[in-house]
């Protein structure tokens, strides 16, 4: 396994956050997992440069700002365009697939039905972005 990963998952569901962390856990990964509710909290999380993630994992469909409306306003600010975002979703609407690539996203990963699918996903996630070199703030 490559470097510890600081990342900030963007998910609004309660139940879609335990999953993750019950997987990281599983997988006795020691990355970091910090967690905003929607956009705005991810927005205020990201003014603290001290604690700047690694990646993002950005649920689309959230209220106040959609993953799309953030994805957004992350890619047109020069200080944070930069953090690889990878969508981590359950649409596979091909609008909002090309939306998203045409915005600058880094992945986009469909969310299966099956646990275990789940967590083979999030491993292959994890292990290749802690693989990449990554722009460090």
């Amino acid at each position: 396994m490559g470097k510890k990963l600081n990342v900030l998952l963007i998910e609004d569901n309660l139940i879609e956050i335990m999953k993750m962390n019950r997987t990281i856990s599983l997988l006795e990964l020691e990355h970091t997992i910090h967690e905003a509710k929607n956009g705005e909290e991810a927005l205020q999380f990201l003014e603290d440069k001290s604690n700047f993630p690694d990646i993002i994992l950005l649920d689309l469909n959230m209220p106040k700002i959609s993953g799309i409306e953030f994805l957004t306003i992350l890619k047109s600010r020069e200080d944070i365009c930069h953090i690889p975002t990878i969508i981590l979703t359950t649409s596979d609407n091909q609008k909002d697939l090309e939306a998203c690539y045409k915005l600058g996203v880094s992945g986009y990963v469909l969310k299966p039905l099956k646990y275990e699918e789940y967590v083979k996903k999030i491993e292959i996630l994890l292990e290749y972005w802690s693989m990449n070199e990554l722009k460090k703030y």
